[in-house]
């Protein structure tokens, strides 16, 4: 109709893969107050297929990731926490010689007990199990 304002979503600058969506993704992340790392994702999700293939989707995992490590950041063990994994008790790692766990790690003779936790505590925390 003559003397309508045309929406912002009724455009789109450089492309037309957002305007074949029934939703756009803009509107979507601004309807629902979504903050900016899960706008992205849900940007680059809803775009690979048009766009940038593989490289949105890893776009969105790195997004996936940042949200991660703010909502839920890694809490560390305590130290009797790291002994009831490795299957002894401080007391046992004090008075035993190799250490007994189901990883076989043998703290080496010129290796301080207060050193040998403390490389468990770094290989534990590299370790891609975990």
């Amino acid at each position: 109709m003559k003397g309508e304002k045309m929406s912002a979503y009724d455009k789109q600058i450089g492309g037309s893969h957002y305007k074949k969506m029934k939703i756009q993704p803009s509107k979507f992340v601004i309807e629902n107050e979504l903050l900016f790392p899960e706008g992205s994702v849900i940007k680059y999700i809803c775009r690979h297929r048009f766009k940038n293939g593989k490289e949105d989707l890893e776009k969105a995992v790195h997004f996936i990731e940042m949200i991660i490590e703010r909502d839920y950041p890694l809490i560390p063990m305590t130290e009797e926490e790291e002994y009831r994994n490795a299957g002894i008790t401080k007391e046992e790692a004090e008075r035993t010689y190799p250490p007994q766990n189901s990883w076989g790690m043998i703290k080496p003779p010129e290796t301080s007990h207060a050193e040998w936790i403390k490389g468990y505590k770094k290989w534990k925390k590299g370790c891609p199990h975990n």
